[in-house]
């Protein structure tokens, strides 16, 4: 018999219908659920995009269910089975994935089949994760490779290491511009596939939000979890969250990728991407498993 099995699940918002599945552990439960939060562009519930395969959620939440503690995976608005919510570009809201992970949270405290119940971010899942939280009763929260430094800020120091001095300036005015609330018209044609107007909006509604304030509002049970081969998220953004919730258990692992795989070499990094039968990090499901089931082990108070 399978450790696991994975059934479908939907939710009802005021777009439309968002789709998932949910890794249901072997037995009768009720059980501790988790919901699994992707990360930016086109990233499914699997943790894939169309030109790259990895299935790091979907290998993360059959982990995570074989050990008891089932997972909710969802596509987000405009992505994979949920494609029909997708918003217009210059309508959609930093705010508005928050508020779908919000009510997954609530629809799966309904579920009999489930005790108590939290949030796994991954990448910009995890910021997501930071604000569900706080919108929605919360039992528990993991942060998988999530930025610790304000998202304006992390962003200048991507782009200084690709962009020339003239092109380096002008991001600068324009990432100034939008922590104001302010749009930019006619950014430079190099820079408009990240500024583009119909963006904007966006990167405003995200740019207002510091992960390091976000996570210290928490009450609840917090792992932030980093690998040290992350080419996306350094072991910094790691430790400043953790100073920032100093009762947060930080779980570092070594030669852990941005994909939850190891990888220290350019080719296992390509591998870990791109190539699902990639294994994750031995220590992931096992670290995460161990604190999932401490902080989530206990019944759901009644009324709750």
């Amino acid at each position: 018999m399978p450790p696991s099995s994975e059934q479908a699940i939907q939710l009802e918002v005021r777009v439309g219908i968002l789709y998932g599945v949910v890794d249901l552990p072997r037995g009768t439960g009720p059980f501790p659920v988790m919901v699994s939060i992707a990360g930016s562009g086109p990233t499914d519930r699997d943790g894939n995009q169309p030109r790259l395969k990895n299935d790091s959620l979907k290998l993360l939440g059959q982990g995570l269910a074989a050990q008891g503690i089932a997972v909710l995976r969802y596509d987000r608005r405009g992505i994979g089975q949920s494609r029909k919510t997708a918003p217009k570009e210059e309508d959609l809201r930093f705010d508005m994935l928050a508020d779908d992970a919000a009510a997954w949270v609530k629809l799966l405290r309904q579920d009999k089949r489930f005790s108590r119940v939290g949030i796994i971010g991954h990448s910009e899942g995890a910021l997501v994760a930071l604000l569900a939280a706080q919108r929605t009763p919360t039992d528990a929260l993991v942060s998988l490779a999530g930025a610790g430094r304000s998202i304006p800020l992390a962003l200048r120091e991507q782009l200084k290491k690709n962009l020339s001095k003239d092109l380096q300036e002008k991001s600068d005015k324009i990432i100034d511009e939008l922590t104001a609330g302010r749009t930019v018209p006619d950014p430079p044609r190099q820079l408009a596939a990240l500024f583009r107007p119909s963006v904007q909006p966006f990167l405003i509604s995200k740019f207002k939000y510091d992960p390091a304030k976000e996570i210290a509002k928490l009450k609840m049970p917090v792992l932030i979890v980093q690998g040290t081969t992350d080419p996306q998220t350094p072991l910094e953004d790691a430790k400043v969250l953790a100073a920032a919730k100093q009762d947060a258990k930080l779980v570092v692992i070594e030669g852990m990728t941005h994909t939850l795989k190891k990888a220290a070499t350019q080719i296992e990094q390509f591998k870990a991407y791109f190539d699902p039968s990639v294994p994750l990090a031995p220590e992931l499901v096992k670290e995460v498993a161990a604190f999932l089931k401490e902080a989530l082990g206990k019944p759901r108070p009644r009324g709750s």
